[in-house]
């Protein structure tokens, strides 16, 4: 078996974390393969959130299921599904945009999970542990509320990162 497949094999859910600080350069490259991820028609209908404000992380932690591990990542990146620079993009254009509907969130929802993939994957290489937040989106109203988000952006994953304890 080759090592991408081993590694997709071992990977699990960590939501212990060390004090361990993953550094600048780790979480660029993390952050650069979540990018680098395919896209319906290359349109990228995705955001990536880097929440850095420890007062955010906590508050995240309390709207996410009471869920203290949130507080403790040393890297927590909510990744959205982005309509909305789909229908700027055709405002730039001097088009007249029709109203994102739920097959064109339904693509940027992918589009935005696929580049959360890459990231858990690239973290997991590296030798960092990461935990899916499913709440961010089933609690999306909230959510949308507490990080502002513009009409047509939908947070589709959260995603907690940090280097495992002994499990």
């Amino acid at each position: 078996m080759n090592r991408t497949i081993e590694e997709l094999m071992e990977r699990k859910s960590v939501r212990a974390f060390t004090d361990q600080p993953i550094t600048a350069e780790l979480k660029r490259t993390i952050i650069q393969a979540a990018m680098e991820a395919p896209t319906a028609g290359n349109q990228q209908l995705y955001t990536i959130l880097d929440i850095t404000d420890q007062n955010l992380k906590e508050k995240l932690s309390e709207t996410c299921d009471h869920q203290p591990f949130i507080t403790r990542a040393h890297m927590v990146l909510i990744f959205c599904a982005d309509c909305q620079k789909w229908y700027d993009a055709y405002e730039a254009g001097n088009c007249e945009p029709r109203k994102p509907g739920a097959g064109d969130l339904m693509l940027a929802v992918t589009d935005a999970a696929i580049a959360a993939q890459n990231a858990v994957t690239a973290a997991w290489s590296l030798g960092i542990g990461s935990c899916y937040i499913g709440d961010v989106m089933e609690r999306c109203e909230i959510h949308r509320e507490l990080l502002n988000l513009p009409p047509w952006v939908f947070p589709a994953a959260m995603v907690v990162f940090g280097y495992p304890t002994q499990q």
